[in-house]
Formats: structure tokens, C-alpha cells, sequence
């Protein structure tokens, strides 16, 4: 049997047991509950939120745009790790607060916590919105990878628009029937895979084409010592490109929406405990990178149309691998792709449906959300399969895009939890404008001064704008502020669990 067909056969069976476990996760489940469907009854244990949080992340981008990356740009790849390292940290003081908030309230989005404190329907919307779009943007990184995994490893037999379908279609069936417990247990799986393949077969590259990692790197060095370097000569990217985009990074990590609704989903010891073994998770990226830099000076530049496909290209062509190995490297890389997919794709359904549809149409019945809920995840994943299908960013590019727009909403969270004098009409403007500036500066001819990252530009234009409005506006109440402000994760002030204030708008 040819190489090919072996990992066509290992990447179907591998889809047919992920869809598996989605789906029988969510067996047994109140089908019509909406705490149930966004946040799996608040219960999510410690190994379950390690896998969610890493999942959710690590993702087609580190097991496809890393390596390019590495391959392509050099030293500024290094970034991820460097991020990494810190993003989360954020998380060990604000979880518990946002989950004691959010269990009082009954809360499981973005769009909730920015109503309940701001109580401003039109900030509700836009925040919807905006995610909606990022989260657009987000999700098509991960069908492409899903895409390129099948067609390289299937020698080009499997076209691009066939293999995303087919790889996102499960996603959207586990979820829509399952919600975030069936992603969650389908993260669990898929990323112990993942980390398992990276290693074996990153490992493989390196002493296979160089005998060794500092070899690998003593080679790159005497033939361009720029590349392994941020800034020197022969180097691609400058110290504050380089700066500012970690710094958006990190920033912008918990405020993603299918990050910061996990706060809602277990409690804050578990929370802590995952803020310390999260970084575990990174190590996994680690071979992935070394991947990258061992095609260095092996694959010419000219020999693959898309940096991204570095890695398949590899194993397919430039190693000396059986076709067993092919179908557990696509597997792997669709684990990635598929385990911040379905988060991604639970967590827009929510923030859309919360911050678009309620407003459009008031006092829905819980049977009713649910089954809202569900069809958005369907046409959420109908628009990232366009964007997938006739879009042509890289990933790392559509990922570091999408960071843009939401690290915007970081004013509004931490002046929500912080700072009683904070007015809702700052904290709007300040939005709009951060966004603003984002896409101006990324996508037009303009260029943020100083090589500064388009999304730490807007959100400099936003914090301004914000500090400036709140001291020429009025307050807002202080029992409103209070209810932020104030939060503990506290038995006492946890105690009560209350349907979602957005269902009485």
C-alpha cells in the first residue's frame, strides 16, 4: 500500500475516534441546559482544564506555523515560547475572581462580564462583534492547517477545500451536540497525542538530517549568524517588532473569549493549579521549532510555495519515512488543529449569541438559547471555511491579526475588576478606537511608528482614550462598580447562582 493511502487510512481513523469521544462525552447530558451546553455545570477538574487551556491554544499554529516560522524568519519564532512562559500568569489572579463574579450572575461569555459591569447593550454588541470577527480569523488558522495536513500527506490527493471540510465537519458535530464538555474531553485525548508526536517525530528531523541539535545550530550560524539573532545584521525582524508582539500576545492571551470563559468553569484552586503546570504544555512546541530550523539550509526557499507546509514537506519528501509515521504526524497536526478548533467554535457561538442575538431578540427560553447556540456553531464554522477556502494569509500572520483586535478588550476587564471610576462611555470609546488603529495599521498602507505591532498601537490609542473619558464623564453606580469590584471567590459571595443578568436585558 503506498505511503499516502497508510496515512489516509491512520488520519480517517483518527477523526472517527475524536468524533467518538466528543460525542459520548456529551451522552447523558441535560441536552436543553444552557449552564450545561457553555460551561459543562462549572465542574471541570484540574488534568481536563490543562488540556482545555493548552488545546485551546496550541493549536495548527504551533504544529504548522511554528516550524515555518522558524524556517522562514529565524530567531523571531522564539517568540512563542516567550509568551508562553508568561501569558498565563494574569490568569492566577483574575480567574477566581471573574469565576466567583460569573457564578454569582450566572454568567459563560465575554459579552456577559462586559454587561453586567458596564450595562451598556451597545457595548454588549460591539464586543460580540468583534469577537465574532476575530474568532472568524482564528478559526480559519485552524482549518488551514487541517487542509494542508491532508492534502501533503495524501501527495496532493486530497484538495484543500475537501480536507478542511472534512476535518472542521466533525469538529462542528461534537460540539453542536455535545457543547464544552465534549470539546473538552476530545482536547484531553487530542492533546496527549500531540505532545507524544511532537517530540518523536521533531526529534527525528534534527538527528536524521544533522546529527544533533547544536550541530543543527552551529551549521545555521556560520552561514547566516543573523538569523539566529532579533535585530543584527541578516536578521528579519527588529527588537520592537519583536517586543510588541510578544507583548500583544501576552496581553492579549486570557482575553480571548474561549479563554476567559473558562474562568467560569471551575473553581479557583483549580484555576491556580492550572496557572502553574500550563507552561508544561509549551515544551511541546519546543521540537516543533527545532523542526523548522533543521530545514534550514536543507529545503531552498523556492522549493515550497507556503512556509507553513515545511514540516509535512519534510516528512513526505525530504526524510526517509515509512507511511505509518506520514499518517501519525497528520494525525498529530490535526489533533492541534482540531482541539482549538472546537473551543474556538463553542466560545464564538456563545459571545455572538450573547452579545448579537439577545439583543435583537429579548427574554429567549433556555430551550430556546441552546438551540441557538448550536446553529451558530454551524454558521460560524459555514464563514471560516470561506475565509479558509479563498483567503490567503499565513497562520501565524492570521493569528497574530486576530490578536490585534482582541487585546483591545484587556482596558475594559482589568478597569472592570480594578478601578471604580471607570465610565462606560470610556471604556466604549476607548474600544472603538483601539480597533480602529488595529486595522488601520494592519491592514492598509499605514505602519504604526517605530515598528510597534499594530494591536499594542491601538491599544496605546486605546488606553489613552479611556484614561481621558472617565475623568469627563460621570461615574456609574457605585452599586453596580461594587458588585466588580469588590468580588471575592469567597463561599459567601459564590454561594448564589442566578440566571444570566444578559437574559433580562
Amino acid at each position: 500500500m503506498p505511503n499516502w493511502q497508510i496515512a489516509l487510512v491512520i488520519m480517517t481513523g483518527y477523526l472517527a475516534v475524536a468524533m467518538a469521544i466528543g460525542i459520548l462525552a456529551g451522552r447523558g447530558r441535560n441536552k436543553a441546559s444552557v449552564s450545561e451546553f457553555t460551561t459543562a455545570g462549572r465542574g471541570l477538574g484540574l488534568i481536563v482544564m490543562w488540556f482545555l487551556m493548552g488545546g485551546a491554544i496550541f493549536s495548527a499554529f504551533a504544529f504548522l506555523g511554528a516550524p515555518g516560522w522558524a524556517f522562514s524568519m529565524g530567531a523571531p519564532a522564539l517568540y512563542i515560547l516567550a509568551y508562553t512562559a508568561f501569558a498565563i500568569i494574569p490568569w492566577y489572579i483574575l480567574a477566581p475572581k471573574i469565576g466567583a463574579i460569573g457564578r454569582r450572575h450566572g454568567l459563560y461569555s465575554l459579552v456577559g462580564f462586559f454587561y453586567g459591569r458596564y450595562r451598556l447593550k451597545t457595548l454588549s454588541a460591539l464586543v460580540g462583534l468583534i469577537a465574532f470577527l476575530s474568532f472568524i480569523q482564528y478559526l480559519a488558522t485552524q482549518m488551514t492547517g487541517m487542509a494542508i495536513i491532508f492534502n501533503i500527506m495524501t501527495e496532493g490527493r486530497v484538495p484543500i477545500w475537501l480536507g478542511a471540510l472534512a476535518a472542521y465537519g466533525i469538529v462542528v458535530v461534537y460540539v453542536a451536540t455535545g457543547g464544552l464538555r465534549a470539546a473538552a474531553w476530545s482536547d484531553v485525548f487530542q492533546g496527549a497525542l500531540m505532545i507524544i508526536i511532537s517530540w518523536t517525530v521533531g526529534l527525528a528531523i534534527v538527528y536524521q538530517l544533522h546529527g544533533g541539535i547544536g550541530e543543527m545550530f552551529r551549521g545555521i550560524a556560520q552561514e547566516n549568524p543573523g538569523f539566529l539573532q532579533i535585530g543584527a545584521e541578516g536578521s528579519n525582524m527588529s527588537p520592537m517588532a519583536y517586543a510588541t508582539i510578544i507583548l500583544v500576545s501576552v496581553i492579549g492571551f486570557i482575553m480571548w473569549p474561549h479563554l476567559f470563559s473558562k474562568s467560569y468553569v471551575t473553581d479557583a484552586r483549580t484555576a491556580k493549579k492550572t496557572v502553574i503546570a500550563y507552561p508544561i504544555f509549551a515544551l511541546f512546541v519546543i521540537p516543533l521549532l527545532l523542526a523548522g530550523f533543521a530545514a534550514v539550509g536543507v529545503v531552498g526557499t523556492n522549493q515550497i510555495d507556503d512556509p507553513d507546509t515545511i514540516l509535512p514537506y519534510l516528512i513526505t519528501t525530504v526524510m526517509d519515512l515509512p507511511g505509518w509515521l506520514y499518517g501519525l504526524v497528520g494525525a498529530g497536526a490535526l489533533a492541534a488543529a482540531m482541539s482549538s478548533a472546537d473551543a474556538i467554535t463553542h466560545s464564538a457561538a456563545l459571545e455572538f449569541h450573547d452579545g448579537v442575538v439577545k439583543n435583537a431578540r429579548p427574554g429567549m427560553s433556555e430551550l430556546a438559547t441552546v438551540r441557538m447556540m448550536r446553529a451558530l456553531v454551524v454558521f460560524i464554522g459555514a464563514l471560516a471555511y470561506l475565509v479558509t477556502v479563498f483567503g490567503g494569509q499565513g497562520l501565524v500572520a492570521l493569528l497574530l491579526g486576530a490578536y490585534g483586535s482582541i487585546v483591545q478588550f484587556a482596558p475594559g476587564v482589568y478597569a472592570a475588576l480594578y478601578w471604580r471610576r471607570v465610565t462606560p462611555v470610556a471604556i466604549i470609546s476607548g474600544l472603538v478606537v483601539g480597533v480602529i488603529a488595529n486595522y488601520l495599521f494592519q491592514f492598509s498602507v499605514l505602519s504604526a511608528p517605530f515598528e510597534i505591532n499594530a494591536g499594542i498601537a491601538g491599544l496605546l490609542a486605546n488606553v489613552l482614550v479611556v484614561v481621558a473619558l472617565t475623568y469627563l464623564t460621570r461615574p456609574q453606580d457605585e452599586r453596580v462598580v461594587a458588585e466588580y469590584v469588590d468580588a471575592t471567590d469567597s463561599e459567601e459571595y459564590v454561594s448564589e447562582e442566578r440566571e444570566p443578568e444578559m437574559a433580562h436585558r
